[in-house]
Parts: C-alpha cells; structure tokens; sequence
C-alpha cells in the first residue's frame, strides 16, 4: 500500500479521478495532506472530497429516513411490503397507469426518490436499476373507457388494485400513496405524499411514470400533430392548440372538461374529475 507522501507525488488530475471519479476509499490522513499542500490545485481537490462527503453522508440518511414506513413493519416482523402509487391524473389524454414493487429488504439505492422530483435521464436509469433489484414488480393499466365511465379516481384505484394483482409473488403488506386499495384483502396503509416519504412508493412512481411516458411516446408516433412526446397528454399550451386544431383523438379523455368543450358537449357535473384538473398536486401527477 503507498504511503501519503507517495500517493501525493500523483498528478492532482489523477487523485481527482481517483477519490472523486471512482470513488475509491480515502486513505487516512490524505485528506488532511492535500489541505496542507502547497499546490491549489491539491487544496482545490480537498474541499471538492470535502464536499462529496458531506453529500453522500447527506444521502444516506435520506435514503434511510425513506425507509422509515418499511422499518416499522419489517421490526414487527413484516418481511414483504408492496409500495403502490400511480402516474397520469392530470392529463386529457391517455392512460392511467399505476406501478407496484416488492424491494428487498433495506434498500438503498442512490437518488430513489418520488418520481416528479427527478429528470427523465434519471428515471430511466433508476426503474432499470429497481427492476433489477426488485423481488417482484408490476404494472397496472386502466384505459380512457374505463376513466371516462369510472372516473379518474376510481380507475385510479382500479390500476393500482391490477398491479398489486399482477405481482409475481403476494406482499404481507402494501403501503399506498395517499389512498388505501378498495377489495383488496391485503393489510394496507395509505401515506400522504408517499412518493417523497416511502422508498417502496418511491419505486412504484418511478415505474408508473416511466411505463406512461413510454406508451404516451408510441402514441405520439400515430398522432404526431399533437406533441404526446413532448407533453405526455398533460394540459400545455401547445396541447389546447393541437386540439382546436385537429379535434379529439381516441385516446383523448371524453370525461375531462377541456375535451369535451373541444367536442361541442356539455361539461359533466363538478366532480373528482375537476379536481384532477384544478388541483395542482393532482396536475404534476
């Protein structure tokens, strides 16, 4: 093993990619070498590793305050708990599209977190990491009939119950965003903002989301003229333009009051699908 005074004979470019690029183990008193040496650009590196210890050690214990639901359940013996959420509340167009997920036990994967408070490059990578490192995992679809007949509440229920259905192995326990599962016999509790206080949750809104995003691009490949890519179905601007312009599409929610204004129909009776429209935490889902 080097000693310090070898390790510092190193290009400072080299101990950057080192300490920051591979984050390998720090040896003992390095750090305090570097803040000691005469070259800026050593000292400039020490505050760099500085800061990225504070930003992991920062990190950990978010990620262990995120498994605080699952801690409870897992210390009264709890070994398998589903988190359960679901994306595309707010948008005229599309499917609902709910996510459910197993993790392993204590799992702390780097940047897990409610899936609106991350870019779409990050997502991507994070539901491929979680379906790899889920012991079961699963989708659940309700289409824009059934939202249209149902209302976006209840088929929101309705996909969230077919992706508990679908998991591969039955949970002991589901922990739900903001709601609790009707005639699903599985012990259940509903967490207010669980997407930002429970990993399982976490999970499930990645999956969801990324899962919607994915099918709201393939439908932008057969109704290009309306931006799906881009909007996702939600209501912008450009997709209030698009719809003057070139009218419903089937996949288009009949039941959401801009939509049918488009069609020439009277809105329906004030109900939860105004609330999907008006709230504001219901438009980011």
């Amino acid at each position: 093993m080097q000693n310090i005074e070898e390790i510092l004979r190193s290009p400072v470019s080299r101990l950057r990619q080192r300490y920051l690029g591979e984050n390998s183990t720090l040896p003992e008193g390095l750090l305090e070498a570097l803040e000691a040496d005469p070259r800026l650009a050593a000292r400039a590196l020490a505050s760099s590793i500085r800061s990225h210890i504070k930003s992991e050690t920062a990190e950990r214990l978010r990620l262990r305050r995120l498994l605080k639901f699952e801690s409870e359940l897992w210390s009264g013996g709890i070994r398998t708990i589903a988190g359960v959420d679901e994306a595309g509340v707010g948008p005229m167009a599309g499917p609902l599209v709910a996510g459910a997920v197993i993790l392993p036990h204590a799992y702390t994967q780097r940047d897990l977190d409610d899936s609106k408070k991350l870019d779409e490059k990050r997502r991507e990578a994070l539901a491929i990491r979680i379906k790899e490192d889920a012991f079961a995992w699963s989708i659940g679809i309700a289409e824009v009939e059934e939202i249209d007949e149902l209302n976006v509440y209840h088929a929101g229920l309705l996909a969230m119950k077919r992706a508990v259905d679908g998991l591969s192995m039955e949970p002991e326990y589901l922990l739900v965003d903001a709601r609790t599962i009707p005639g699903c016999p599985i012990p259940q509790k509903g967490i207010i903002r669980g997407d930002s206080q429970s990993a399982s949750i976490a999970a499930a809104s990645i999956l969801a989301k990324t899962t919607r995003d994915a099918m709201m691009i393939e439908f932008d490949c057969k109704f290009p003229e309306y931006g799906f890519a881009s909007h996702k179905g939600y209501a912008t601007a450009a997709h209030f333009r698009a719809l003057r312009e070139f009218g419903v599409t089937p996949i288009h929610r009949r039941s959401y009051r801009p939509v049918r204004e488009a069609l020439g129909l009277e809105p329906v009776q004030a109900s939860l699908l105004d609330l999907a429209l008006d709230t504001p935490e219901a438009i980011r889902r």
